[in-house]
């Protein structure tokens, strides 16, 4: 029987990603080749395209696991790779006579492997008998061909270290990732640790590409900062920070860079994969189970896994590039900011608001406007007079103060930072060796060189003298870094850093820029160590690397006020925490543009439950405080922050062990059962350690618990008398016990002699375990031993006094040397959705807690959910009441209807005040709908919007202006919006008389008054105006733009129309349209 080989995976020359076949290599029938005719077969192939071959019949090996070379560090040539190939097949064919080809069905083509056994070895001869030794390629050499890496086993069991060869493996970079930088370069030895899944290094120009094939049905998660959804699989990520407002679930580049693959595979196992480069990096995860990583220079990839469980391969990561440092208890509590609180005394307002509203809140934040003309290290002396007043008063209500440094220095002589920067030589360089000044809040700014042991010691210092004046924390802005007047919104990439030998040395910005904000952090971390040693230093990043959640949080950055970005927060928050910084979250709220009270209301509720929760709107936008809207969004947010107040000893729990073990605060569904493919793409809720937690993202009301699909095995419904349609549910899983305490204002309130509730869900066998860390919550005592580890457990037991049994509680084992405070022990014996009983007693004393019977259970059940039923209705229709009048009263998020553009066979529905985004397009003969907008989250309750432009980043914009007309016979809605800086933006959707089956869009920015600061420039020079639609029938749509030279292209989708991105002079100029050919339908976008 005749087995086709065919080479469908070959593509042509510098193509490592065209998936066609060659018609130069034609199918090979190897039912009776030799290793000479093999041979034969191939000898019309031009060097290059048998390299090529090559290259795709040692993947398959790898791919299948049936090649593994054991490298040493040493790359093996082309006749040494044959050998090897050739050894395995007969050592694993020949003996085992059949191979686990559950990878690649298709690969032999034949369920019987050793009938295959002789041709495919054959096959393998002829590739590379008498083929010369192939040279290493140099990087920027072009060479398409796949080489196998040399590797090496590193940190621990399980992780492998891969590099183009040994040459580029001595060459390579230092790692900036590892906490340790000389872990990567110690090969450890370990008894059958050999490497499952090997990538392949190919050259393409400047770049290196390494690709590596997973097991079908993978999915990934990870690649650090990024919007959409919590599954990143079909996704692409280029790491190059980049200042980001507005984002989008589109946009490709965000703040922060994190070089980094999570990956579930289909029998649950995790399996990680790290580019440890700092240069640009791009992370293609587009192809199904397939990582294709691409940067310029030789970089190592590192592998993790594959391990039995998402916790295993987070603990493996934390053991290479470090863990969060414990942070302040405070840091855990709610904070509130905008840009700005712009005098002292309005600080102090807030701060005495949430204290007489009693709003739990620990920490007020101070934005760039307590500055003297922006310039850092200085404040106001008319709005800020005193700043060690107003620390002090912060104080005396129990709030902690936290003040913004950027990195850019005003380069003006009399300033103090700038001269003695000037004269310790601190700054970035041009490439001709000149400090360089760039533009940015204060004007002309020089730029510290953090990557220099020097410079981080000048910029310390001044940390050490700015946190005199009572600073808790420091919060870093700017820092990717952001440069206004400049096209790619930073630096140039050819300024110089004159790095420390151990990070790298002189380097390019190109080099550098994707740590600038981590090494920032860093100086500022031990800026503040300097100045108390005794305290853990509070840093917040804008920019960062992996590795930098060593010395710093962070938060999503400048968010919208909308329900899509409410709904990425837990995405966003989920993939940081996968990428290792488990402290993060978003700007509850939302930073750019008004928030309206449900959403609001909806946002506190979430994000009171994620790591970080912070408060935050920008400049122009209402107040956002909790009270701001109205007396019933206020009361939530205080159900919302007493709830997270009240589950303080939880979170502490889960810091610290995520400090010690690496894994994140909170995870996703996933974590509860790797092995069901229904929990990867769960967007809406997350676990806090055993608790799930239930949101509502999006504008929709919330379910009742028996339509929800939750894990598998016992959840329990539990809350604490704060039920509420805009909070989340929880749950807690059977099997476990979670602390809680009572309800305070600030972390400082608290007592160790507080009671401690014990919530308690028992598993089928009737026992659950848990844990409460407990320290001084602040400094380092606890490094060397002063703190608490009480494992608490419980079991269900037979009594005498109950014959329906009895729960007992008791101290299983306690870690540390702080001793037991006398304290109240309760605890919350969870049987049934919201169902319980409790006990009380002394912690550290058995206690017993007895059961109600299991028919008593079950009634109060369903009591129980008759009533949530019925609450829920009734507050949800009273909230639905508030809300419109709020808004009616308020004018914000006032409801506004589409308007209707109807002409000849089209009819149109535009959204108006969010720059005409058009709902749908109906042809009406048909019925069919043509195109349907990107607003998939309804509730179109926002008055202001944001507009895609070039680069995947948005611009906000106000309407201002919006009429419905005729002209010329023609259908026009047409809208004017401000976009700040001095820009507006103005659009108009046109349905022409001339034609039945048109619609004309178009745009067009307007610059009118630029300022200097504003950033307004920097927009002008990038903006382009692109409509965002999906097209409803692509097999019967065609789309035509005249492009920015001026050529005219066509676009034909073939099965599945997906995203499309140009670059350069490709990108259209104004003008494109969309025909749909199958019935005639013609229209114009952009």
């Amino acid at each position: 029987m005749h087995r086709q080989v065919l080479l469908s995976r070959l593509g042509p020359p510098n193509s490592a990603d065209a998936h066609y076949i060659n018609p130069a290599l034609r199918p090979l029938s190897t039912s009776s080749v030799s290793s000479r005719t093999a041979l034969a077969c191939f000898s019309p192939l031009s060097p290059h395209s048998l390299s090529l071959l090559r290259s795709w019949w040692i993947r398959e090996l790898v791919d299948c696991r049936l090649l593994s070379v054991r490298a040493s560090g040493v790359r093996r040539p082309a006749s040494a790779v044959a050998a090897a190939a050739a050894g395995l097949w007969r050592r694993r064919i020949g003996v085992a006579g059949a191979c686990d080809v559950r990878r690649d069905p298709g690969f032999f083509h034949g369920s019987k492997l050793h009938e295959s056994r002789r041709h495919r070895l054959a096959l393998t001869r002829a590739l590379f008998t008498e083929a010369p030794d192939a040279p290493d390629a140099p990087v920027g050499r072009m060479a398409s061909a796949a080489v196998m890496p040399a590797w090496l086993s590193i940190v621990e069991k399980s992780v492998f270290r891969f590099d183009e060869s040994e040459s580029a493996r001595k060459e390579a970079a230092p790692s900036l990732s590892f906490v340790t930088p000389g872990l990567r370069e110690e090969e450890i030895h370990v008894d059958s640790n050999e490497p499952e899944f090997i990538p392949v290094f190919e050259a393409d120009g400047v770049n290196q590409v390494v690709t590596l094939k997973l097991p079908t049905g993978t999915a990934f998660y990870g690649t650090g900062e990024v919007g959409g959804p919590v599954e990143r699989t079909g996704k692409r990520v280029y790491s190059w920070n980049t200042d980001a407002w507005g984002y989008n679930q589109s946009t490709a580049s965000l703040y922060q860079s994190h070089p980094w693959v999570f990956s579930i595979l289909p029998n649950g196992q995790a399996f990680g994969v790290l580019a440890d480069t700092t240069r640009r990096c791009e992370i293609d995860l587009r192809k199904e189970s397939s990582i294709r990583i691409v940067a310029t220079a030789s970089f190592p990839v590192i592998t993790f896994g594959p391990f039995a469980t998402p916790e295993a391969l987070m603990t493996s990561l934390g053991h290479a590039i470090g863990t969060m440092q414990m942070p302040p208890k405070w840091a855990l509590g709610y904070q509130q900011c905008r840009w700005s609180y712009m005098t002292a005394a309005r600080v102090a307002e807030v701060a005495a608001t949430f204290r007489e509203k009693k709003i739990p809140c620990d920490v007020i934040w101070m934005d760039i406007d307590y500055m003297q003309d922006f310039k850092c290290f200085t404040f106001d002396k008319e709005t800020f007079p005193d700043p060690k007043g107003l620390s002090d008063e912060l104080h005396s209500l129990g709030f902690k103060g936290i003040w913004m440094l950027d990195p850019g220095i005003h380069a003006d002589k009399g300033y103090g930072p700038y001269d003695t920067g000037c004269e310790e030589d601190v700054w970035v360089q041009t490439a001709d060796g000149k400090p360089y000044i760039g533009e940015c809040w204060p004007g002309p700014v020089a730029f510290p060189d953090f990557l220099n042991k020097k410079t981080r010691s000048w910029w310390a210092k001044l940390v050490k003298e700015f946190v005199a004046i009572g600073v808790d924390g420091i919060w870093n802005d700017m820092n990717e870094p952001a440069v206004f007047k400049t096209v790619s919104k930073t630096m140039p990439e050819s300024n110089i850093h004159r790095g420390d030998e151990e990070v790298g040395g002189r380097q390019t910005h190109s080099h550098y820029h994707n740590v600038y904000g981590m090494y920032q952090a860093r100086s500022t971390y031990e800026g503040m160590l300097l100045a108390n040693a005794d305290k853990r230093p509070f840093v917040l990043t804008r920019a960062a690397f992996i590795g930098a959640h060593r010395y710093a949080a962070t938060w999503t950055g400048d968010n919208l006020a909308n329900w899509e970005h409410l709904g990425m927060s837990i995405p966003m928050a989920l993939n940081l925490g996968l990428s290792g910084q488990a402290f993060s979250g978003p700007d509850i709220g939302g930073f750019a543009g008004d928030s309206t009270p449900k959403l609001f209301a909806r946002w506190m509720g979430l994000g009171a439950m994620l790591p970080f929760a912070r408060g935050h709107s920008e400049q122009g936008t209402i107040d956002q405080e909790p009270w701001s809207f109205g007396p019933e969004v206020e009361e939530l947010s205080r159900y919302a922050l007493n709830r997270r107040y009240r589950m303080l000893p939880h979170f502490y729990t889960l810091f610290h062990k995520s400090h010690v073990t690496g894994v994140p605060v909170m995870t996703p569904v996933f974590f509860a059962d790797p092995t069901d493919p229904k929990l990867r793409k769960v967007d809406d809720s997350f676990l806090l350690g055993p608790i799930l937690v239930k949101a509502w993202p999006l504008p929709k009301k919330r379910t009742t618990v028996v339509d929800m699909d939750l894990p598998k095995g016992i959840w329990q419904r539990f809350h604490f008398n704060d039920d509420h349609p805009e909070l989340p549910m929880l749950f807690l899983k059977g099997g476990a016990i979670v602390s809680t305490g009572p309800v305070i204002q600030n972390v400082g309130e608290a007592s160790p002699t507080d009671t401690v509730t014990l919530l308690i869900a028992l598993d089928d066998k009737g026992r659950a375990s848990g844990e409460l860390y407990e320290d001084a919550g602040d400094g380092f005592g606890f490094e060397a031993g002063d703190y608490l580890i009480t494992h608490y457990e419980a079991e269900k037991v037979a009594s005498a006094s109950s014959k329906d049994g009895e729960v007992v509680i008791r101290i299983a084992s306690t870690e540390g040397q702080r001793e037991r405070p006398k304290r109240k022990l309760r605890a919350r014996v969870l049987i049934g959705d919201i169902v319980e009983v409790e006990g009380e007693g002394v912690d550290g004393e058995e206690l017993r807690v007895k059961l109600p019977a299991d028919e008593d259970i079950s009634k109060k059940v369903v009591l129980n959910r008759e009533n949530d039923h019925s609450n829920l209705e009734r507050m949800q229709s009273l909230l639905d009441e508030v809300f419109e009048d709020h808004q009616a009263i308020m004018g914000v998020g006032a409801v506004l209807m589409p308007e209707d553009l109807v002409k000849g066979d089209v009819a149109v529905k535009v959204v108006p005040w969010i720059g005409g985004h058009i709902m749908s397009m109906i042809h009406k003969p048909s019925g069919y709908e043509w195109m349907e907008g990107r607003l998939e989250n309804g509730g179109y309750e926002e008055f202001s919007g944001s507009e895609f432009k070039s680069s995947g980043y948005n611009e906000p914009y106000t309407v201002v202006r919006r009429e419905l007309s005729q002209m010329y016979g023609n259908e026009v809605l047409g809208m004017e919006g401000d976009i700040g800086g001095g820009l507006v933006l103005a659009r108009e959707i046109n349905l022409p008389h001339d034609s039945l089956k048109k619609v004309r869009i178009s745009s067009s920015i307007v610059a009118r008054s630029v300022g200097a600061g504003s950033g307004g420039f920097s927009r002008l020079v990038r903006l382009r105006i692109h409509p965002m639609f999906r097209i409803t029938h692509p097999m019967e749509s065609y789309i035509e733009y005249t492009s920015v030279d001026g050529k005219r292209h066509t676009l034909k989708p073939a099965m599945e129309f997906g995203e499309t991105s140009y670059e350069g002079a490709e990108k259209p100029n104004g003008k494109s349209e969309s025909n749909h050919s199958f019935l005639g339908f013609f229209s114009t976008c952009l």
